[in-house]
């Protein structure tokens, strides 16, 4: 379990696995996301579900990368009338067994794109591309335990939070096992492989975090990496996340990230070194195959546009003489063009 600050402790039940009343902040989100990749066809993708319901819509994330290297990729804004389900715009989270099994389905569009960094102008994106029905059905497994939850008082009351300036006030992760199908207009791709999971509920903007980097992954069924560096506008810096081994989490005490870019500044190959807890060293390289660039956009309350672009490459990872895969997601604000993060 992660650790917190002093004077607080986590907090976390089954039961957290299914919605929550929402919060008064009208910023209250409640989100599921799943990842998972084949490492015998080098196919993979990601799922999100954001539930808004003070604002009266979710947000909702369909991203597939096929073995040629093309991007199936969704976005929407359904509108939903409350939070009793994870359940919007053709994507489905149900939890079959809390903290072991759940299943992730999609029935929709997506747009199909030979050169994913086309979604860096996403009107011109789905005018330029093909727009294809597509099918996800995916059955996860829990492989590890449980990392984090919601932060609380010693006397398990809530934390006093700043919607304004909120990402979540609960967060938790676990590594996972996914075996399923993807259809993709009349091409159908049975994948089998893992990922990683997450859960969040409470206020959240996209532009309360300055940058940060998020590196899920795994090696197979007893040997996996959650590595985040996270950084707020005054610079001060937040590094951690865990190391799945023989079903037991190792938490990283330390780590550092170093990229390596393109003239986008999109990541293209990154090294990472951890050291965690008990003292074990990993040095780790990644190689990004396929990367789709993301935005979100929002006007301050005093009228200031604001910008936050997420990059999610797929990302091929050696570690150990092993490979693996998993994702490298590098989420920047914008700032007179360039991200703040570029060079990180």
């Amino acid at each position: 379990m992660a650790s917190t600050p002093p004077g607080t402790k986590l907090r976390l039940e089954p039961a957290d696995e299914y919605t929550h009343k929402p919060d008064a902040a009208l910023n209250y989100n409640e989100s599921m996301y799943f990842n998972m990749f084949d490492p015998a066809n080098k196919t993979g993708g990601w799922f999100r579900l954001g539930n808004r319901p003070n604002e009266g819509y979710a947000e909702m994330s369909n991203c597939l990368y096929l073995p040629d290297g093309r991007v199936a990729f969704m976005y929407a804004r359904p509108k939903i009338s409350g939070n009793e389900a994870m359940n919007a715009g053709g994507m489905k989270f149900e939890v079959i067994e809390p903290f072991r099994r759940l299943r992730v389905s999609y029935t929709g569009n997506v747009v199909v794109l030979a050169n994913p960094l086309e979604m860096a102008d996403p009107a011109q994106a789905f005018k330029n591309n093909p727009v294809v029905p597509c099918e996800v059905v995916l059955d996860y497994e829990g492989v590890s335990p449980m990392f984090g939850g919601e932060t609380v008082k010693d006397d398990g009351s809530p934390l006093d939070l700043d919607p304004e300036k909120s990402f979540a006030k609960a967060h938790y992760e676990q590594h996972m096992a996914a075996k399923g199908y993807f259809i993709v207009g009349d091409e159908r791709f049975n994948v089998s492989g893992f990922g990683l999971r997450d859960k969040s509920w409470g206020p959240r903007y996209w532009q309360a975090i300055h940058w940060y980097r998020w590196l899920p992954m795994n090696f197979g069924r007893d040997f996996g990496m959650m590595i985040s560096i996270v950084t707020n506008d005054e610079g001060k810096q937040r590094q951690g996340g865990m190391v799945l081994k023989d079903g037991a989490y190792d938490l990283i005490q330390s780590c550092t990230i170093e990229s390596e870019w393109d003239d986008n500044w999109y990541q293209t190959a990154l090294h990472a070194h951890v050291v965690t807890e008990s003292g074990a060293v990993y040095d780790i390289d990644g190689k990004v195959l396929s990367l789709i660039p993301l935005r979100n956009r929002r006007k301050a309350p005093d009228g200031t546009d604001l910008n936050t672009r997420i990059t999610e490459g797929m990302t091929e990872y050696r570690c150990n003489g092993v490979t693996g895969y998993g994702l490298s997601e590098y989420l920047d604000q914008i700032v007179d063009g360039r991200p703040v993060g570029a060079g990180h």
